[in-house]
């Protein structure tokens, strides 16, 4: 009496592609992403660094400003961002483990948390400009706003990438484990942005 095993009809319907092995075998994603992560971190930390220089020069001003800003709600943001960094790492394992479904679905998680965090940041903005602090209120909040412009606009390029994620996990002919991979890089990119963002705006005094 012979047992025979039916795979799961995802594992069944993919390419016949070790996708665990070829990850052991060659760093995560496009090799020019990564490029792009050293070249993002270089012009943020000079931005940073701009930042820590001009605070000293006038603390009292800075941490007065500062003290305007919803934490609460910063924290509810960083925490948002860092569940869709789990989301986005789990869619690319269900994806090495060729289970596309649950891929898909991973990924239209994350997608919603960066819609919550661009929502959250947007009410954020309204409510600090009706308070009055505004882009040329003060040298706190011209940086508060550049800063968080600039990571908004790279959570808008994340949505692309993302885009291109689900339409690569809902097509068997599209898959391929660099495009799959070099997605979740850069939303991770635009993740620990934000978490240095957020620790400089909001934590440091």
């Amino acid at each position: 009496m012979s047992t025979t095993f039916d795979p799961p009809a995802e594992a069944a319907a993919a390419a016949p592609v070790d996708w665990d092995r070829a990850s052991r075998d060659n760093v995560p994603g496009q090799p020019d992403i990564w490029l792009f992560v050293l070249f993002e971190t270089l012009v943020f930390a000079g931005y940073f660094g701009f930042y820590l220089y001009n605070r000293p020069r006038h603390p009292g001003a800075y941490l007065a400003a500062q003290q305007e800003l919803h934490l609460p709600l910063g924290i509810v943001e960083t925490l948002t961002l860092l569940t869709s960094s789990l989301l986005i790492a789990r869619s690319v394992e269900a994806a090495r483990s060729q289970q596309w479904n649950t891929a898909l679905r991973n990924a239209y998680a994350t997608a919603s948390c960066g819609v919550l965090f661009l929502t959250l940041k947007v009410i954020e903005w309204i409510s600090e400009a009706r308070a009055g602090n505004t882009p040329i209120s003060n040298e706190f909040f011209s940086y508060y706003y550049f800063l968080t412009g600039l990571h908004l606009l790279h959570l808008l390029i994340g949505f692309a990438f993302l885009g291109v994620l689900v339409h690569r996990l809902r097509g068997p002919a599209a898959r391929s484990r660099e495009v799959i991979e070099t997605c979740g890089v850069y939303w991770h990119t635009v993740d620990y942005l934000w978490v240095l963002i957020f620790a400089l705006l909001y934590v440091v005094r």
